[in-house]
């Protein structure tokens, strides 16, 4: 497809649709790291033992840091991939793993009026305060110097969902205090997690056990199953049994193992009746809530609470158990089983470095995730011994062989397509703007749309994220690969046009204000850009650096190069024009879209 005598600033708008054609052409929508994908069905492969790990590089290349961060960050600058490059992967890990937690409740509940209210006299949520969860999340992923726990979150919530397209949307501060949970669990233990998820007010909101009582027989009451149900199937053992590797077991003649069926759902749904907001009567009207009760850890009430025995996957609860005590003995029965390190393990692994991660790589990671321990190149041994010890996943997945090795970085069966917020954020780290503060940017309130970035945090349609970790993309060849590539069940004509437009909105500066009298916040440093911006080389050596880590092809540098080339490059002004359409035009290439 050719594009002929149509100005350069079209050619902008036109090249997503190029785009389309490469990602299908080409096999650039998702990937495994070769031989079976866990979870695509096909022949078992034998579990593997962990492979002695590689040897640590001296010192990193410049390419190497930027793609390392690109996996463990919200994106590299040219700062941060100098930082890394001076004190190596493994001191980087480590000081990640020690710095304070970016928070968020704090900083949204400082933006309520005085007396802590929300609603106005018609019991609406103020409209200055609904968007405060989702600018707290943008500034923090921006700003936030805690990259790699914030990006552990980010995922953690792509699994441990909650969405504000529900009542939630009406109270930021229970968001905010949902997003804190993650955050300071994000590189804790993923059974001390499940718990403080359990007893969020979020949580029970938007699965609605809020206030979930035990049956009741004369009215014909049952307990509510939506909490018991997504606890199984989404947030730790998916439906069938699997391997070590993430593949289903199966039995004699092929079929694949039910791990439970709705008689365990009924049962665990029992577990979780008798919680309702803390240091409050059970059933207080909502309008008399006390305002600190939203975002303030659940409280279980054994008035309301199921005492009858509970017998569910392999676990048997007496009667007469105490609520707290009935919850604490479900979660373990549930974290322990062997579906979860492979369960969780792949889809972390999804969400930072390929779409569909090897048997082997899923095996190695579900290792960690059961030992608690992880030993890094250099041989120093990371974890608590304690299984499901977060800091030893994130360690695992982002040190593994194939995580590592450049030659799979070349495979078009490797990598993952960047989710869209990811590449929003890149774009503000990578440039540097003035200010990540979002209070003022209208287009950062609903960036959900498939003519926005089509993916927003904490707003996800439903429980089931925006997209299914094992979907795979008919009519592509990843499809006909059988490769799961979930970020594809959003990649569309419209989506990828939508991500085009609102990327060259913001590269030009020229993003809708709420006030239009306000301060211009998000606005790009393209100086050391302008600078060589004459240079068409050059130019591209400095994008190809901080945005694609040194993978941009010949034939994308000769196609960008031929549109920059109609522009005149004399002033500043002609310069930072380049610059801008550069930058989107690299950001909209199959070799940024897919980050292997």
């Amino acid at each position: 497809m050719q594009v002929r005598n149509v100005s350069p600033l079209r050619r902008l708008l036109l090249f997503p649709l190029l785009l389309v054609m490469s990602l299908i052409l080409s096999s650039c929508g998702g990937g495994g790291g070769g031989g079976n994908s866990g979870g695509n069905g096909g022949p078992i492969d034998p579990v593997p033992l962990p492979p002695e790990q590689p040897t640590a590089p001296a010192k990193l290349t410049s390419n190497e840091a930027g793609r390392f961060l690109s996996q463990a960050t919200f994106g590299p600058n040219a700062a941060a991939i100098e930082d890394l490059i001076d004190k190596g992967t493994e001191q980087w890990l480590i000081e990640e793993f020690e710095k304070p937690a970016s928070v968020h409740l704090e900083k949204v509940l400082a933006g309520f009026p005085e007396d802590g209210s929300f609603f106005d006299e018609m019991g609406t949520t103020l409209p200055e305060l609904v968007s405060l969860a989702s600018d707290s999340f943008w500034q923090t992923a921006i700003e936030g110097n805690d990259q790699l726990r914030q990006r552990m979150a980010f995922a953690l919530s792509q699994i441990l969902v909650v969405s504000a397209e529900s009542d939630l949307g009406k109270v930021p501060q229970t968001v905010a205090h949902y997003m804190d949970i993650l955050t300071e669990g994000a590189f804790g233990n993923y059974r001390d997690l499940l718990e403080n998820v359990t007893y969020s007010p979020a949580m029970s909101i938007y699965l609605t056990y809020l206030r979930n009582e035990k049956a009741d027989p004369l009215t014909g009451r049952v307990p509510d199953e939506n909490y018991a149900r997504e606890l199984m199937q989404l947030f730790t053992l998916g439906l069938v049994e699997l391997n070590p590797d993430g593949t289903p077991v199966t039995n004699p003649d092929g079929s694949q193992i039910e791990l439970y069926d709705n008689s365990d759902i009924t049962e665990a749904a029992k577990v979780f009746t008798g919680l309702s907001f803390s240091n409050i009567p059970f059933q207080l009207p909502l309008r008399a809530l006390p305002i600190e009760a939203l975002y303030t850890p659940l409280s279980m009430f054994n008035d309301f609470h199921s005492t009858e025995s509970k017998t569910f996957l392999d676990v048997s609860i007496p009667e007469g158990t105490g609520g707290e005590q009935t919850i604490d003995m479900a979660l373990d029965a549930i974290f322990n089983n062997t579906n979860v390190g492979p369960f969780i393990g792949r889809q972390l692994i999804q969400r930072f470095v390929t779409s569909a991660p090897s048997t082997a790589y899923v095996a190695r990671v579900a290792s960690a995730f059961d030992s608690g321990r992880y030993e890094l190149p250099s041989g120093e041994v990371l974890g608590s011994s304690a299984r499901g010890d977060l800091q030893v996943v994130i360690a695992a997945i982002l040190f593994d062989s194939e995580a590592r090795d450049a030659a799979l970085a070349d495979s078009q069966e490797f990598g993952k397509l960047r989710e869209p917020i990811l590449r929003f954020t890149h774009w503000a780290r990578a440039f540097e703007v003035n200010s990540a503060d979002a209070s003022n940017e209208l287009a950062l309130r609903n960036t959900a749309r498939s003519d926005s970035l089509g993916q927003q945090a904490y707003r996800s349609p439903s429980v089931f994220n925006y997209y299914r970790p094992g979907y795979i993309a008919a009519g592509t060849e990843t499809g006909a690969a059988e490769l799961t590539a979930p970020e594809l069940q959003i990649t569309n004509a419209s989506s990828i046009v939508g991500y085009a437009n609102i990327m060259t909105t913001f590269a030009r500066g020229i993003s809708p204000l709420v006030d239009r009298n306000g301060i211009r916040n998000y606005q790009p440093n393209y100086s050391p850009h302008i600078a060589v911006a004459a240079d068409t080389n050059a130019l591209l050596d400095n994008l190809d650096l901080l945005l694609t880590h040194g993978t941009l092809r010949d034939e994308t540098r000769i196609r960008v190069g031929q549109i920059l080339a109609e522009l005149p490059a004399e002033t500043d002004q002609e310069k930072l024009l380049r610059v801008r359409l550069a930058s989107v035009l690299v950001m909209t290439s199959p070799e940024y879209i897919v980050l292997r």
